[in-house]
């Protein structure tokens, strides 16, 4: 074995399940060993993935398969064998062929509607392989044409979580410009010059590194109903913008849920109404709601929220343990901001309500620093949808 090899023995419980690495080729399937290299032999410590997949066109197909995987020349099965790798999966089933709108395999990438289906054969790639949980991705941009590299890119943003790591490739001089190399050698080997007045080289003198990019994870302002189907690239980039934009609020009385960017989440009776009671207030414009003070009785305070949760929900749709602890002649100033916290950590860990607070607090400014809640969206944005009502389609 190589002195200087490595293995992927790191404990089970301290790395996920699988390990990935996802490339981008054009017809130069160099990228794969490359970055292979790079990732297992020059970082520290190595990540050494369990599979590769790769995705490119039918001619970018062809090469991996001749370039890559046959017996001769093999360039993986050579760099696995020269740096004592363990074993990768990766054979033809793990090169995925990009195919235009009929079904039939891309050869190239030439115009708008190639463009399309790459975007969208990427997109889906990197969004079935991000389903488990325990995997870990590893993608590259580097391989294939701009676009290709763009779209793997922004379908990691899309779809990425944060044990996922996007990068590109880096070659040093001649090297780079020189389709006999794949990988630095533990030992020389002589890349024979190709034309008169060109040195030959040593591929054991290349170096190779990794430049890693930052991204922004979108993930999480995905409806739960992207995540789980091929909806295309451009349907999740549209659900993406939508979030970052605005978010939507329905509060649907007749279903006791809510909903947020069409995303249902199970909320608890008195959750649901104290976000009704909110809610409505919102579509009021009224300023934001008093605390009730959390020491002594605050019977106002009672006898107004029931009141305007009559006016929100009607009087028949009240929440039971909500409107019994109305009724109640003590201090709720304790409930109502611990059924809110809870219900803001229901939302958020549902993924529908990534970026900011739901509810806002802030200091009234009475002589008891009471907090006033109120949410943090425009009216237009919140729907209060009681029994035998509907809405029509929520606003764009």
């Amino acid at each position: 074995m190589n002195p200087t090899a490595h293995t992927n023995d790191v404990p089970p419980f301290a790395r996920p399940a699988k390990r990935i690495l996802i490339c981008v080729t054009g017809l130069s399937p160099q990228i794969v060993t490359e970055t292979l290299y790079a990732l297992s032999v020059v970082q520290q410590p190595p990540w050494i993935p369990d599979e590769i997949r790769l995705i490119t066109t039918q001619r970018g197909a062809d090469n991996a398969r001749l370039m890559l995987l046959s017996e001769k020349p093999g360039w993986f099965h050579r760099l696995c064998e020269d740096w004592s790798l363990p074993p990768i999966s990766f054979d033809a089933s793990h090169i995925a062929v990009l195919k235009d709108a009929q079904g039939q395999a891309l050869d190239d990438i030439r115009d708008d509607q190639d463009n399309k289906r790459a975007a969208d054969g990427i997109a889906d790639l990197v969004r079935q392989l991000t389903e488990d949980p325990h995997s870990e991705i590893h993608a590259s941009i580097a391989g294939g044409r701009k676009t290709m590299g763009f779209f793997m890119g922004y379908a990691m943003s899309l779809w990425g979580r944060p044990q996922d790591k996007l990068s590109h490739v880096l070659v040093s001089a001649p090297f780079e410009s020189r389709p006999e190399f794949f990988y630095p050698t533990p030992a020389s080997h002589v890349i024979p010059s190709r034309t008169p007045g060109e040195d030959p080289l040593d591929a054991s003198a290349a170096k190779v590194w990794l430049g890693d990019i930052p991204f922004v994870r979108l993930r999480n302002l995905l409806p739960a109903s992207i995540k789980r189907q091929n909806s295309g690239f451009a349907q999740a980039v549209s659900a993406a913008n939508r979030a970052l934009d605005q978010v939507e609020l329905e509060i649907d009385i007749a279903q006791s849920c809510v909903r947020i960017n069409q995303q249902s989440i199970d909320l608890p009776p008195m959750q649901i109404g104290l976000l009704a009671l909110l809610a409505w207030r919102c579509q009021q414009q009224f300023p934001p709601l008093r605390a009730p003070l959390k020491e002594v009785d605050d019977p106002a305070w009672r006898a107004m929220a029931r009141h305007e949760l009559k006016q929100a929900v009607g009087e028949m749709n009240i929440p039971d343990n909500l409107d019994k602890r109305l009724g109640q002649s003590k201090p709720m100033g304790g409930t109502v901001s611990e059924q809110l916290s809870k219900m803001e950590r229901t939302l958020r860990s549902s993924g529908a309500l990534p970026l900011s607070s739901l509810i806002a607090r802030t200091n009234i400014g009475t002589s008891v620093r009471q907090q006033g809640y109120s949410l943090n969206l425009r009216p237009q944005r919140v729907h209060i949808v009681k029994p035998g009502a509907r809405i029509g389609k929520l606003a764009e």
